[in-house]
């Protein structure tokens, strides 16, 4: 006699014992994955909240740290990050689709996108190190107010908005490293051959918190680098 659905689900090696069925197993993942999202939201809201109010208080200086980021760095890796979302998704099609070959390369051409952004934010830090505009006692930023050329900046206050832009962009770049080790994980286990059409919960749970990664961005790069542009 053949095995029913319920019995050949519960011979699945994926279903962990403490669930009915593979439906209730993902659902509780993935409610699991939203609350811990939601958290995050707070934990980077309460910077977003930190930084708002310091902006509107010293609007005029903070234009100006502003314009001393490079523009077309941050508008590279914002590319980079859509397109890695892009390739999640994929990843997620193709292990829906049974595909693991196709797995393989958008989870590896994820990892590559990943790495490339912290390697571009690598060298947007060495720049502002070799400008001494890290915080503290060699801080040192030589410039004016956009809208009052006459008018140098205050140190304290840009010294405030580089505090800022290091904590979150740190934050965000702490992130994109713990993905990256994420996603290190998947591809091994989709060369194995471990997501198939009837378990791809990991894949799916780490590609909203990819997405909600390169949300944050999308978040930072306009309120850190489009400040008061005039160039």
């Amino acid at each position: 006699m053949a095995d029913s659905p319920i019995a050949v689900e519960h011979h699945n090696p994926a279903l962990k014992h403490h669930f009915a069925d593979m439906e209730q197993q993902r659902e509780a993942s993935s409610l699991g994955m939203w609350l811990f999202l939601a958290t995050e939201i707070m934990f980077f809201g309460g910077m977003f909240c930190a930084y708002l109010i310091y902006r509107l208080w010293y609007f005029p200086d903070f234009g100006a740290a502003s314009n001393s980021l490079d523009i077309t760095l941050g508008a590279v890796n914002t590319a980079v990050l859509i397109c890695s979302s892009l390739t999640v998704v994929m990843a997620v099609r193709a292990a829906q689709l049974g595909k693991r070959q196709q797995q393989v390369i958008y989870l590896a051409l994820t990892l590559v996108l990943g790495l490339a952004f912290l390697g571009v934010k690598a060298v947007e830090w060495t720049s502002k190190f070799k400008e001494h505009h890290i915080p503290g006692p060699t801080f040192n930023f030589e410039g004016s107010i956009p809208s009052h050329p006459d008018q140098p900046v205050d140190q304290h206050h840009a010294q405030i908005f580089f505090s800022l832009y290091f904590a979150m962009t740190g934050m965000h770049a702490l992130h994109m490293v713990i993905g990256v080790g994420i996603f290190s994980y998947l591809l091994y286990h989709a060369w194995k051959g471990t997501y198939t059409p009837e378990y791809y919960t990991p894949l799916e749970n780490s590609g909203l918190y990819w997405h909600f990664v390169d949300i944050v961005w999308i978040y930072l790069f306009p309120l850190l680098y489009l400040i008061d542009r005039k160039k």
